[in-house]
Parts: C-alpha cells; sequence; structure tokens
C-alpha cells in the first residue's frame, strides 16, 4: 500500500520538487499551500489550498483537507525569508518570520499528531543559517532567529515523539536556486530535494534530532 506524505509550501522551489521527488517514489502525495500552481497542478497530486500556515483559517484548512488520512512523512517546508540589518531593523518582518519559520511548523505537527503513528516522519526544512556557531556574517537577524528557533521546537520534538516511535530530522537544504534567493543558489531545487528524501527515507530514531545538512554532513546548534 502506498504510503501518504504531506508537504508544506508545495505550490513551488523546494515544496514542488519534493512533491515530484516523492511522486516519482510511489507515494501518495498531499501538497498544502496557499494557491495553486500551474507546474504544481501538473504533477496530478492532492493539492490543499488556501493554507496560510501562519493563521488560524489557514491551519483549519489544512485539518478539514487532511480529515481521516494517516501521515507517513510531514514535511514542513514553508517559509519566508526576509532581510534585516542592525541599521534597518523591521520588528514586523521579523515576527513575521517568527510566526510563519518557527511557530507555524510547531503547530503543524501539534494539530497532526494524532494523524502521525508507529514509524511515521516529521522532517524540518531548516536553514544552517538557524545556526549559532556557523553564523561568521551576521546580519538576517528575523531568518537567523526564526530557523534558531524552529531548530529548538525541532529538537523538543524529536523527544517527545521518540516514545511514539516518530523520528523527527532537521535539515538544511542547502543554497538553493529558488525564488527566495532570486535563483543564486549553488543546487537546482531538484537535486537538493533528492537528496533531502533520500536522508528523510533512511530516517529512524537513530538519526532523530539530528540537523544535517542535504549532502549528509552534520551541522552545529
Amino acid at each position: 500500500m502506498s504510503k501518504n506524505v504531506v508537504i508544506t509550501g508545495a505550490n513551488r522551489g523546494i515544496g514542488l520538487a519534493f512533491a515530484q521527488g516523492f511522486k516519482d517514489l510511489g507515494f501518495n502525495v498531499y501538497a498544502i499551500c496557499r494557491q495553486s500552481s500551474d507546474k504544481l497542478a501538473a504533477l496530478s497530486v492532492n493539492v490543499i489550498t488556501g493554507v496560510d500556515v501562519a493563521t488560524a483559517s489557514g491551519i483549519t484548512a489544512m485539518v478539514n483537507g487532511l480529515r481521516g488520512i494517516h501521515i507517513d512523512i510531514l514535511v514542513c517546508n514553508a517559509g519566508i525569508l526576509r532581510d534585516e540589518s542592525l541599521f534597518d531593523l523591521n520588528i514586523s518582518s521579523i515576527r513575521e518570520q517568527f510566526e510563519v519559520n518557527a511557530l507555524a511548523p510547531l503547530l503543524i505537527v501539534n494539530t497532526l499528531q494524532d494523524q502521525l503513528s508507529h514509524g511515521s516522519k516529521v522532517a524540518m526544512i531548516t536553514s544552517r543559517m538557524g545556526s549559532i556557531a556557523d553564523n561568521g556574517s551576521g546580519g538576517r537577524y528575523g531568518y537567523r532567529m526564526s530557523k534558531a528557533a524552529l531548530n529548538a521546537a525541532a529538537m523538543s520534538l524529536s523527544i517527545d515523539l521518540a516514545e511514539r516511535h516518530i523520528a523527527v530530522g532537521i535539515y538544511h537544504p542547502g543554497y538553493v536556486q529558488t525564488d527566495m534567493v532570486n535563483h543564486n543558489g549553488d543546487i537546482s531545487a531538484t537535486e537538493s530535494a533528492g537528496r533531502l528524501i533520500k536522508l528523510i527515507n533512511k530516517l529512524d530514531l537513530s538519526q532523530t534530532g539530528v540537523f544535517k545538512h542535504a549532502n549528509g554532513q552534520v551541522l552545529p546548534w
């Protein structure tokens, strides 16, 4: 029987590549997004629209779209990137990034936890910019802080879900050529998602709570 994978932020970029990659492996794909795209529609997967993960109405739309679905893999991929510096500090954009990048993934897992069971997996798509030890360039306050918060939440989830035999992967996708970085990355979304899917498929409790690069390297906190 085919397994079910739920992917947030699935209408473009890495999320879209995840949807394609998991479909190619025979998964039933549930693609979560605010609005679909021509490329996502062309995949002929289960698309659930109207989901802004940072809003109560968006979470409700997600729950309604996934009602009765057992989740084998939950990929929390939706995220946003804004740019703040010490000399141009926008607290509103920092709060927005916390809502989308850190609080929403935690709420999603909390809301869908009854649809996870023994052997299910949760993949948090974070960033090495959330690493405190690896910060050598400063700036990007909201993105760095929100991804560090996501890493902390994911680590706690890995502990809390272990007794139910649910593993949590914490993944940096690489510097990916997406709209988020004006396609200036050094790896395509397809290649990044392919690497991450391999890591997720190998994920078990022996690797739960480990912060990894898509290339398999363990990253510092």
